[in-house]
């Protein structure tokens, strides 16, 4: 049997705009914003993708899964990112080479450092 990772399921208050902004956040297209969801991939026939669908609570507690990213330059990228509306986080993480954030609706996300070696 083999599976193929399709995309992450992100549960939002307002798909569409979330949607887009980690369309901006990460360069990616839109390849569907119907029917009240929004999806996105790094390219259209590119897997896996965001499927950003409503739900009707808001988050309130830390999520239990969360999306690391290793730019080329992690200051150039945390100031970009802050520029679109992330903000820093403080999850108990500690002093770490990653900064923790979150996106516009709080959800975590961690921007890490150089690879080592």
């Amino acid at each position: 049997m083999t599976l193929e990772w399709e995309q992450v399921i992100v549960d939002s208050a307002d798909p569409e705009a979330l949607g887009r902004w980690w369309a901006e956040a990460l360069g990616w297209v839109v390849v569907d914003d119907s029917s009240g969801v929004y999806e996105i991939r790094p390219e259209p026939d590119r897997l896996p993708g965001l499927l950003f669908v409503p739900v009707p609570d808001a988050k309130t507690v830390k999520n239990r899964l969360h999306l690391d990213f290793r730019p080329v330059d992690q200051a150039a990228e945390v100031a970009r990112l802050l520029a679109l509306g992330a903000r820093r986080a403080d999850v108990g993480q500690g002093e770490q080479s990653w900064v923790t954030m979150t996106d516009p609706e709080g959800n975590e996300f961690c921007v890490l450092g150089a690879r080592r070696g």
